[in-house]
């Protein structure tokens, strides 16, 4: 998992594990369940007993492995997470902290001491130290308001961390009102993601010495901006120099309406000595962003997409060289993104991850002659990793299995389970299997659809089978591992699922990827129709018992057939939808999505691309609606408003139609707490029974 996820979830992972008052408090610790399991097959109970494995970290000697698993617990509904050391084949491996507050953004100090963080007695999340062996814990930061992110600098002389800043507040204003409660908004971005603007993210530098951490810098003082990126940003926007004399970071120098248009983010970079920044991608307009230094200081490699306003572009791979501030692309033949880029130890390769055919594999581009080897191969993702000499430790998951920690040989792409957090319980499990189908499109494409069958699948019997629609809309449907959209999770309950690769998403070619931009409801839902035509012939598919059902684009997904099925499904589910464009414009936060994949307002006549795409708007087609729907709803979720899942409810009541709305007043575009996301698992399999079985 990178660091940017657990900074996006931190503020739930904490006020679920500090909801005790202290940190050490045994009773409430939670870790490894160790369950028998009486059948073998997996239930959202069991689901929710595994071990999340996060955040690899190599030693600064190469020879041991630092890393975090977040543990749940349904009863208490909250989650904990602990570290891990082990040695770097995966032997003598030891959990170092065993507490109820959660341990989060650790990284090694030296080869005999770690840094991370967790909550202080005030319950303000602060820097901690400690011993490798989890011995010797000390506070090292008092920061006022607590942190969110740090990064050590290569002589550990200088800390870089991340926090919140509060904005102005009615009684800043209005002294006198002293319980006014009200919210003055002068423009926009006034929220993102599930929170209302209320601080700003800003970056700063402060002296380690004497082990404590001393006052800190902001180097964005006075300034509106933000540091990291919201709503996902993290600590992989933030590097040092390998002589820890300059810090580069990610930002976006714009502020309201001009912020939610744009996606143009900068690297900037801060000479410590002259308290200086300066630009280094000024005119590059898309986003420039998760920079990494070579080892010798030298060069600067990062992420950089061409085109503004459009935030599922190619990712590039870009590298300057410092001294003379020339700028060289080197993915420009490469019709694939490139994402989190790590040097070699010579500096004369760069390993990155990228999505190819549903699976996300690891690449090298070696600059002895500019070439690009794919290092990995096989029916898998990888999330993450760092380089290890002739190794590489990265963390695989798949339909099949959660996150695990693998050694990969750099030359074989030999892969081996190190980790094995998950062995026992996933032991007495019977997962289905996983089939790779390419199915014939309208226009004569070969599309990659994904086939998951029931665990004990007999191909004499006849089953339901369930149309998954991918979110994004740009998200490869790969071997993800999901806690809510699990593959295995929805077989086991009896469903074949077909989960298409349709138009619009990574790992097939930039064509392939941007063909769904300005055609929503196009193309995209005949690929969707073609899959599960194609499986649904099948005698072992149950034609008279289909079901279509999705999240987010979707979501959207499933809105629009439901007035475009001819019959084909017999029940829905939508998850967090689109359903009316129109609204759906002016509600969400991030403009420049909209402008970019719906062509931008629907007042502008004149745009023939905006114009098809409101056309396409599932309000429009209620009056064909015929099926059974449920609607799930996060009312934190403000990327597409809970009012979406209302409307669409409103509807087909009206319609005289079978329907349920499930509302979650805490959860946002997921569904994150174990009981609410447990009730999410029983209602889906619940309407599917109802309506299929």
């Amino acid at each position: 998992m990178k660091k940017y996820f657990l900074l996006a979830i931190l503020p739930l992972l904490v006020a679920a594990c500090c909801e005790s008052g202290h940190q050490d408090n045994k009773s409430n610790i939670i870790g490894p369940q160790n369950l028998k399991l009486e059948s073998d097959v997996m239930t959202p109970e069991v689901m929710w007993a595994l071990g999340r494995v996060s955040d690899i970290q190599v030693s600064p000697d190469k020879s041991k492995i630092l890393f975090g698993v977040t543990w749940y617990d349904a009863k208490q509904n909250k989650g904990n997470r602990d570290l891990y050391v082990m040695n770097i084949d995966g032997s003598d491996r030891k959990n170092i902290t065993n507490t109820d507050a959660g341990e989060y953004n650790a990284e090694w100090k030296d080869t005999a001491n770690i840094l991370f963080m967790t909550a202080d007695a005030n319950g303000e999340m602060q820097i901690f130290q400690m011993k490798a062996d989890g011995s010797s814990r000390m506070q090292i930061s008092t920061d006022t308001g607590g942190i969110t992110g740090f990064v050590l600098a290569p002589d550990g002389k200088n800390i870089a961390y991340s926090k919140e800043l509060p904005l102005k507040t009615v009684q800043d204003i209005y002294p006198d009102l002293d319980k006014a409660n009200a919210r003055i908004i002068d423009d926009l971005m006034y929220r993102h993601w599930d929170e209302w603007v209320t601080t700003t993210s800003h970056l700063f530098i402060a002296p380690l010495k004497d082990g404590k951490m001393g006052t800190g810098v902001d180097l964005l003082n006075g300034e509106p901006f933000e540091v990291p990126q919201k709503p996902f940003g993290g600590l992989e926007q933030i590097c040092w120099s390998p002589d820890a004399k300059t810090l580069v970071y990610t930002c976006r120098k714009k502020t309201g309406v001009e912020y939610s248009l744009s996606t143009n983010t900068d690297l900037y970079s801060y000479d410590l000595e002259s308290k200086k920044t300066m630009n280094l991608t000024e005119g590059m307009n898309g986003y420039d962003w998760n920079p990494v230094f070579s080892p010798d200081g030298k060069k600067l490699a990062w992420e950089s997409m061409e085109r503004e306003g459009y935030e599922s572009d190619k990712l590039r791979l870009f590298v300057m060289d410092i001294a003379s501030g020339e700028k060289t692309e080197h993915t420009r033949n490469f019709d694939q993104s490139a994402e989190q880029l790590r040097w070699s130890d010579d500096g004369q390769k760069i390993y990155f991850m990228s999505d190819w055919h549903g699976t996300r594999q690891i690449y090298v581009l070696d600059f002895y002659d500019n070439s690009i080897v794919t290092i990995t191969s096989g029916v898998h993702d990888y999330v993450a990793f760092e380089p290890c000499g002739d190794k590489i430790i990265a963390q695989r998951q798949s339909m099949s299995q959660p996150d695990e920690l693998y050694s990969v040989d750099t030359k074989t792409g030999k892969a081996e389970n190190i980790s094995m957090i998950n062995k026992d319980l996933l032991a007495q499990l019977t997962m289905g299997k996983v089939e790779e189908r390419w199915v014939k499109t309208t226009d004569g494409k070969d599309m990659l659809t994904w086939v998951i069958y029931p665990p004990h699948f007999d191909s004499t019997k006849t089953y339901p089978v369930i149309l998954y629609c991918q979110g994004g809309p740009q998200g490869m449907v790969g071997q993800f591992w999901s806690y809510r959209w699990n593959f295995q999770m929805m077989a086991a309950n009896g469903y074949i699922v077909v989960a298409p690769n349709r138009r619009g998403v990574p790992g097939f070619g930039m064509e392939w990827l941007e063909q769904i931009s300005g055609d929503y409801g196009g193309q995209n839902m005949k690929d969707y129709l073609s899959a599960i035509d194609a499986v649904s012939a099948e005698p072992y598919a149950d034609e008279n018992r289909m079901a279509a059902v999705g999240a987010s684009y979707g979501g959207f997904s499933v809105f629009w057939l439901a007035g475009h099925h001819e019959g084909r499904f017999r029940a829905f589910i939508a998850h967090d939808g689109m359903f009316n464009l129109e609204s759906q414009y002016l509600e969400t936060e991030e403009l420049w999505f909209v402008n970019w994949d719906l062509g931008g307002p629907y007042w502008d006549k004149q745009n023939t691309v905006a114009q098809r795409s409101y056309a396409n708007s599932p309000h429009l087609f209620v009056d064909k609606w015929d099926t059974p729907i449920l609607i799930f709803h996060g009312e934190r979720d403000y990327r597409i408003a809970y009012t979406q899942a209302m409307q669409a409810f409103t509807a087909a009541k009206l319609k005289g139609l079978p329907a349920r709305l499930v509302l979650f007043p805490e959860e946002n575009h997921w569904v994150l707490k174990p009981q609410n996301a447990i009730l999410w698992q029983r209602e889906f399999k619940s309407w599917l029974d109802t309506y299929l079985k």
